[in-house]
């Protein structure tokens, strides 16, 4: 199983992790439906999509009659994090502390951001004195 991150997936792939994550579980045909509101792709289309998130580790399967039917093998949470670690890795040079500087300084954090922050970074400090 390889360990693509979610940004080397394409478009469709990404659409297709999209509803799978929102659904937890779906057909190729309840995929095609979910995709055909915005464009027509055929069912071999979707088959083959499925086919190769499922190779590379991001699907799984089971049969429920003559259907196959697909759901994810991680989490959003769980494929966004590679991203944030390599992000981190490329841009921050793997330094978290100025990372964080930046987003405070420059992001537009309310309030009630900056005090889910603060709650986070308790509850962190709590976990390691455990």
């Amino acid at each position: 199983m390889s360990r693509q991150a979610i940004d080397d997936l394409g478009q469709l792939q990404r659409a297709v992790m999209e509803i799978l994550w929102s659904r937890g579980e779906a057909t190729v045909h309840q995929v095609r439906d979910r995709l055909d509101r915005e464009k027509e792709l055929a069912y071999t289309t979707i088959l083959t999509t499925l086919q190769k998130l499922e190779r590379a580790g991001w699907l799984d399967h089971r049969a429920e009659g003559k259907s196959y039917v697909y759901f994810p093998t991680r989490s959003r949470e769980q494929a966004g994090a590679g991203s944030v670690r390599r992000f981190l890795r490329q841009v921050f040079e793997g330094n978290a502390v100025a990372m964080f500087q930046h987003l405070i300084r420059e992001g537009d954090l309310s309030d009630d951001d900056l005090i889910e922050l603060r709650k986070m970074i308790e509850e962190r400090r709590k976990e390691r004195r455990k």
